[in-house]
This record gives C-alpha cells, structure tokens and sequence, in this order.
C-alpha cells in the first residue's frame, strides 16, 4: 500500500481518505466527551447546599472543592500528558482519562467530610487532565486552519452542554435520590465515551491540513513551546484574557445555584433549571455562533477573532450585576439569561487562534499551558476567592443583625442549629444571602479586566499569526 508525507508524518493512503470522512464524528465524540467533563464538575454546584449542610462545610470549603482542589492537578498534570500526547496515541490517552475522572465522579459519593471529598474532586483532576490537551490536537488534524474558530466553537459547546445536563438532571437525581446517589448516577456516561473513542475513531497524521508550517518528524522540545509564547504578545495576551474572564465564569458557576437557593429560596430542581438555561443554553448559544461569526469577520481582518470577545465580556459584566442585584426572583432569572451569550464569546476564537499562532506538534503543549493559566488562575482561584468574600461578607452582615455574635459558630453550613431562635435563623439565612450575592458581584468585575486584555493582543495579532 502506497504511503504519503504529510508535513513530516508518514500516514497510508487508507487512513489519510478515512480521516478526511470522519471529522465530524471526531468532533462529536471530542465535544461529547467535553460535555461528559462539563457535567462532572457542574453537578458539584448544584449539590453544595445539601453538601454543606450535611458536612458542615463553609463556602471557603466549597470554594476550594470547586476550584482549587480540581484546577491544581488538572492545570499541572495537563503538562506532561500534553507531551505524551504529542508522541503517542492520543484516542487511548482520552480513553483512559475518561475512565479515571468518571469513577472518581461516582465515587464523590462516599465522602464522610471535607478531606474525603477534596481527595475525590482531585482525582477528578488528575482524570481530566489527560482529555483537553489531546483533543486540541486531534481536532485541528481533520479542520483546516480557517474552519478552526468554528471547530472548537462546536468543541467548546461541550461547556454549556455539560452545564446544562448537569444542572437539570443533577437537581432533580438530588431531589429524588439525595446528592451521594446522584454522583454515582453522573459517573456512568464517561465510561461509554472510554469505549467508543479508539474502537470508532483512527489516529490521523498530525499537521496534515497545515500545508503552509514547517515539517516536524518529532515533536518540539518544551523549550521551543514557551519561545512561541514569548515571541507572540497576542499569544499571552489572549491566555491571560482567557484566564481573567475564567476566574469570573468558573465562580459564576459554581455559585450560581446556591445564590437562588439562599437569596430567593428556590428549590434544588429550580436552581438547576436556572444554572441550565443560563449556563447550558444562553452561553451555549454565544458559543455557537461566535466561532462561525468570528471567521468569517476574520476573513476582512483578523483582529475580530479578540474584537469581538473583548465587545463581549464589557457587555456582558453590566448585566451580571444587575442581575445580581435584581429584588425578585423572576426579574434575576430575566436578567441574568442574557450575559452568558455574551460573555463565552472568547471561547472559539481563542482556541482557534492559539493553535493558528503554533506548530502542529506544538498543539496539545500549547493546550495544556492554555489550560494552566486558564484553570489555575480562573477556576483555581475564582471559586476559592468567592467564597472566601462570601464567608467574609456573611459573617459582616450577621454581625450588623446580630452585634457581638460569631457568624461561623452560630450558623455551621449556612444554617442556625435546629433549636436555635427565629431571630438567628434569620439572621443566618439573610447573612448567607448577603455574602454570596456581593461576592459574585465582585468577581464579575473581572470581565472588564478580561476584555481590556484582549483589546490589547489586537494590536500585534496579525503578525504573530503563522
């Protein structure tokens, strides 16, 4: 059988004609197994009330549980599955850490307190860590660079995807089976995606469609990835916007739910119809048409790929804090539907530009530092900050309620004792409600720091593009 060079790799003539009728099952199967990461973390947020209230936790704990405890293995392990992954298999490096988060999901379930839980959510992970950085790079082998933006536009509605199943049927699973059942339930569908990844998809050859980059018959040296970041300011400038807008979309999520339940006294399966159509179906939809908008303004001049991001998150912040900020329950669901849209603009187009500015061997690398600043800063940081300003807010409030009390003392998980007075129950319940509504309002501020620094990666973005 007759066999081709590709930009450096050698692949058969059969595979090569497979692999140009596969791309968008690959993207299926990528996107899916996306959404399988998405609903894992999710579900978290929508059991924190029960979770807190059982275990005793602080929203400080809570914060560190959805962010920190998950973002520092995730964020460093990316690294070095990231070079394995460009050497090796990649279908089998997804496969397996699908395997690995999933049953670390069902097994959340058995916590029997905080450390418990913290060691589960981290191997949580370590699992997905091996899944975003090979899937970059397998995506861009059968998308040409100009289908790119739209590529992981469609990869990238795994987000609101997995937001929305897990929201949904996270709420109602709690409502009806309690929260230690509704992890084991969420950790089944990785497993299937594990199957049906290396037996449905063939490894292609990598660079095949960058007919204008240099050949690599090996992957570069580490060294070689970090030049690409510092010889392209558009490069840094659009991690770090990713990573400041991030920390304000990973606390907005992991917070959302319980801001409705405290504030508005919503039930679970309610708060998870809000965390569904807010960050399931309105961020899904500026998530879809943002890769195919931004391509094809993109076409006229390139800098649209961070205008338009940029022109999202300054809209969008306004609309948080009024949202946030909203004295009913149906005018904060009316409000805060829209933002979302705006705000995961950046998405796409950042993914689709960072893998435009590198070679293809230096992918699934550049992945992985992408996911580093964005995980470690936005989703490490961004939970584990607001609710830190959340326990502090809380504890501020209570004592202008109740001078001379100890608002972690009286109100263990956000709660009075059950024989306490009606005045404390009070007093926790509004404290509760204070802090994490400002706490979010906080923190979304951090969309405007984000689209001044994409503003500022238009500058150079035409010449550091390859």
């Amino acid at each position: 059988m007759q066999s081709v060079e590709v930009n450096g790799s050698i692949a058969n003539d059969t595979r090569e004609q497979e692999g140009r009728l596969t791309p968008h099952w690959v993207l299926l199967l990528m996107t899916l197994t996306y959404t399988s990461s998405f609903m894992d973390r999710t579900i978290l947020s929508i059991l924190q009330n029960p979770i807190k209230q059982e275990l005793h936790l602080s929203d400080t704990q809570l914060g560190l549980l959805g962010g920190f405890a998950f973002a520092l293995f995730y964020s460093t392990l990316g690294i070095p599955v990231a070079r394995l992954a460009e050497r090796m298999d990649r279908r089998q490096l997804i496969a397996a850490s699908l395997v690995i988060w999933s049953v670390a999901t069902a097994a959340s379930g058995l916590a029997v307190g905080f450390v418990s839980l913290f060691l589960f959510r981290v191997a949580v992970g370590v699992g997905e860590a091996g899944a975003s950085p090979p899937a970059h790079s397998l995506i861009t082998d059968f998308f040409p660079p100009l289908k790119r933006g739209t590529a992981f536009s469609m990869y990238s509605l795994g987000v609101p995807a997995g937001v929305l199943i897990g929201s949904v049927l996270g709420g109602y699973a709690a409502q009806q089976f309690g929260w230690r059942v509704t992890f084991a339930i969420f950790g089944l569908p990785g497993v299937v995606l594990a199957l049906l990844i290396p037996m449905t998809i063939r490894e292609p050859a990598r660079g095949r469609l960058d007919t204008g980059q240099p050949s690599e018959q090996q992957a570069p040296a580490f060294s070689a990835v970090l030049k690409q970041f510092a010889e392209r300011p558009a490069l840094r400038y659009c991690v770090m916007g990713a990573s400041v807008a991030a920390f304000a979309a990973y606390s907005i999520l992991t917070f959302s739910a319980p801001f409705f339940i405290r504030t508005y006294q919503a039930s679970l399966p309610e708060a998870g119809w809000f965390l569904g159509m807010t960050g399931g179906v309105s961020a899904g939809i500026g998530i879809f048409f943002s890769g195919m908008l931004t391509d094809r303004l993109a076409r006229r001049d390139r800098r649209w790929a961070v205008w338009a991001p940029a022109i999202g998150l300054l809209l969008a912040a306004p609309l948080y804090v009024a949202g946030f900020l909203a004295p009913t329950k149906a005018a904060a669901m009316a409000i805060l539907l829209v933002p979302p849209a705006l705000q995961y603009i950046y998405l796409g187009p950042t993914m689709g530009l960072m893998h435009n500015m590198v070679t293809p061997r230096m992918r699934a690398t550049a992945t992985a530092l992408l996911y580093l600043s964005v995980n470690l800063f936005g989703m490490g940081l961004g939970p584990t900050v607001t609710g830190l300003l959340s326990d502090r807010f809380a504890a501020a409030q209570f004592s202008r309620l109740l001078p001379e009390s100890h608002y972690d003392l009286q109100c263990p998980g956000g709660l009075a004792e059950p024989n306490a007075t009606e005045a404390l129950n009070m007093a926790c319940a509004s404290a509760a409600a204070y802090g994490i509504r400002w706490a979010l309002i906080v923190t979304t501020l951090a969309l405007v720091v984000s689209a001044m620094l994409y503003l500022r990666a238009a500058r150079t973005l035409r010449k550091d593009l390859l």
